[in-house]
């Protein structure tokens, strides 16, 4: 599994489809390494800690290298959609259309500099071989199974619980936005675990609940813009104080319904115990492998 990732990555990285937009590239590598990342986590006492700290470092620098791409895209669809869903309030405003403007040009082009940035690019491609090269020398336990993973995965389950109690406790815009955050990024290892064990029902609930902390995430990110904007003033086109301020409005209004819904679906997620949900774990596991 970890060397199929890996060769994502690089394939992505390298630009082996020519079919594929940068755009796609850099997508497909952000979510290669995050795979990556959720394996590790399974995997971090049968590696010892020295070197999940080091494989999950590096993945981690790595990624964030591919970040600017992703940013420059997303602060562009969140406020689409926005306007989508207010296109009464949204869809005429010229500081609206003005700010649509500025990150429709930032995202132009924001994929192709990554790439083409001769250390970015060289340096991800040769930090993601170097580790293909450390996996292919991996020595796991024998025999392996569930048996080998469990306690790494009743951690990264009860991880993402923590989390969840965290951001459904956490009080002020600063401090919420960072635990909900977090947890977004519990829940992804958990999906990613849960596909990589066959578990499907697991790994699509998971998937929904980061689909709908990824938007409450986003437009947390498009909120600070439209902060912001302020700093730069009418003339370089930002959008004026009326604007801003129902902008920010509709933003924190999607966004308490998305947590309100994002702590609802937790809570079916999150509601067994570790020990009691690895235990059902191996036994979807148990069922696969008769069935095989």
């Amino acid at each position: 599994m970890a060397l199929g990732q890996l060769d994502v990555a690089i394939d992505a990285l390298e630009g082996t489809d020519a079919r594929a937009t940068p755009e796609q590239r850099v997508h497909e590598a952000r979510k290669a390494l995050k795979r990556l990342r959720a394996l590790l986590r399974v995997l971090r006492d049968e590696l010892g800690e020295q070197a999940y700290e080091h494989e999950a470092a590096l993945l981690r620098d790595t990624g964030r290298r591919l970040a600017r791409a992703r940013d420059a895209a997303v602060l562009l669809s969140t406020l689409e959609d926005l306007i989508a869903r207010h296109q009464r309030k949204l869809g005429t405003r010229r500081g609206v259309l003005r700010l649509r403007a500025r990150l429709q040009q930032e995202r132009e082009g924001a994929a192709e500099l990554v790439l083409d940035d001769n250390a970015t690019r060289t340096g991800a491609v040769s930090e993601v071989r170097a580790m293909r090269v450390r996996v292919g020398q991996w020595r796991l336990a024998e025999p392996g199974g569930m048996a080998a993973i469990e306690p790494a995965l009743e951690r990264l389950y009860g991880s993402g619980r923590r989390r969840m109690w965290r951001a459904a406790q956490a009080t002020g815009r600063a401090k919420r936005t960072r635990a909900l955050h977090e947890w977004r990024k519990r829940v992804k290892d958990l999906r990613y675990a849960a596909e990589m064990l066959g578990a499907g029902k697991v790994a699509k609930r998971a998937d929904a609940l980061g689909e709908l902390l990824g938007e409450e995430h986003d437009l947390a990110v498009l909120a600070e813009r439209v902060r912001r904007e302020a700093e730069a003033g009418r003339a370089s086109g930002a959008p004026g104080r009326g604007t801003r301020k129902l902008l920010l409005r509709l933003i924190e209004q999607r966004r308490r319904k998305l947590r309100r819904r994002a702590l609802r679906d937790g809570e079916r997620l999150y509601g067994r115990k570790p020990r009691k949900f690895v235990r059902r774990l191996r036994k979807t596991a148990a069922r696969r492998s008769r069935a095989g």
